[in-house]
């Protein structure tokens, strides 16, 4: 587990702050008046995840991932996010589960996927 921190740092803390911004009770800002924004939000998040996921396995590993690992880079924000609205639902009586934020989580999850693969392909490293 300790080597996962130290190949994924940057993910990790991602992951985690994540985690805190999904479950803790956010300020009413005049951000709230905007039209869909929790959901652009999730989709930056997640996109976000995402991407430093990708550069960060890429970093690690030099050579083109096997498909299990391209799905299990891709599945696990997806999932987390899928999580952490369950997780709103039944730890927190000021959030829901939303399944258009799992949408949008999943949305960004996937461009965030396409942009690391973009990047990784337009940086290659040498072996």
């Amino acid at each position: 587990m300790k080597d996962y921190f130290r190949t994924y740092p940057f993910s990790t803390l991602i992951a985690v702050v994540i985690v805190f911004l999904s479950l803790f009770n956010p300020p009413h800002t005049q951000l709230d008046s905007v039209s869909n924004i929790d959901k652009i939000a999730h989709f930056v998040m997640y996109g976000g995840l995402e991407l430093v996921i990708w550069i960060e396995f890429f970093r690690k590993h030099k050579d083109q991932p096997q498909i299990t690992a391209i799905l299990v880079m891709i599945l696990l924000p997806i999932l987390l996010g899928a999580g952490l609205e369950l997780a709103q639902s039944v730890l927190t009586n000021y959030r829901s589960c939303e399944w258009a934020d799992i949408i949008a989580d999943s949305a960004g999850a996937v461009a965030g996927a396409l942009a690391g693969l973009t990047v990784t392909k337009a940086f290659p490293e040498d072996k």
